[in-house]
């Protein structure tokens, strides 16, 4: 609703945009978080009016620099060498209306990677685009928890290690150690693994079933992520292997 005031603002003259800054990456294209716009809508305002766009979160707080192993190996299979991160920035760059994109780096190899993807810029092809959109449905359909480590929500009242928790969990989907049925094979000794790594991850008195719903952390995470509801649902995947009832 603001983005929209905004914009009309601009359309009738009453103030003039130099740029507006969005969130934009190949997941929020199309699939943004609960409650947000998309980013292909977004940018088509902007587009339509005109407004140059400099891109933020443009590998969606890290998440599309860490991909699930099989989702990064689809990528790596078109483009040998090139990081899943370069794959996200050539497609927040690709787009005519686009003045900047920003990236948080955290190292020198990360810095590297980004100039190396700047400095010799290659678009994304139509059957690129069309990769990036598969992937990007998966995501979305993946389990996650769309925590980007910031911290925010600590410390917990009660002493839970949140973002330890979500980390942990993203973790094992990601590298697919997620346990998702006892037909899976190996699935005795996975099971006891993944409990064993939990409880190394993540101290027993600080983990997510000892979240009471005092709902302190919702306000405080700029993601928006329903804190509460994530730990229970973790908490009652957990308790399932502990209790053999993965169904």
């Amino acid at each position: 609703e603001v983005f929209e005031t905004m914009l009309k603002w601009h359309d009738e003259g009453r103030y003039h945009w130099d740029f507006v800054q969005i969130q934009m990456n190949y997941l929020d294209w199309r699939h943004p978080e609960r409650g947000n716009a998309s980013a292909q809508f977004m940018y088509g305002e902007l587009e339509r009016l005109g407004i140059p766009a400099v891109i933020m979160e443009p590998l969606r707080g890290g998440a599309l620099a860490g991909l699930p192993s099989s989702e990064a190996f689809r990528l790596s299979a078109v483009e040998p060498g090139k990081s899943p991160a370069s794959w996200a920035l050539r497609f927040a760059a690709g787009f005519p209306g686009v003045l900047t994109v920003l990236s948080g780096m955290e190292c020198m190899a990360h810095l590297e990677d980004n100039l190396g993807t700047f400095r010799n810029f290659e678009k994304l092809s139509a059957s690129e685009m069309e990769l990036l959109e598969e992937v990007a449905v998966n995501l979305h359909n993946y389990p996650l928890v769309d925590c980007t480590g910031c911290q925010y929500c600590m410390p917990c009242p009660y002493g839970i290690d949140i973002p330890g928790i979500f980390a942990f969990y993203n973790k094992t989907v990601q590298d697919g150690s997620y346990i998702t049925s006892p037909e899976q094979k190996g699935y005795a000794r996975a099971r006891r693994r993944y409990l064993l790594s939990y409880n190394k991850a993540v101290p027993t008195v600080r983990q997510a079933d000892h979240c009471i719903s005092c709902n302190k952390c919702m306000s405080l995470c700029p993601q928006h992520i329903r804190i509460p509801q994530e730990l229970s649902r973790i908490d009652s995947y957990i308790e399932q292997l502990k209790t053999d009832s993965l169904g």
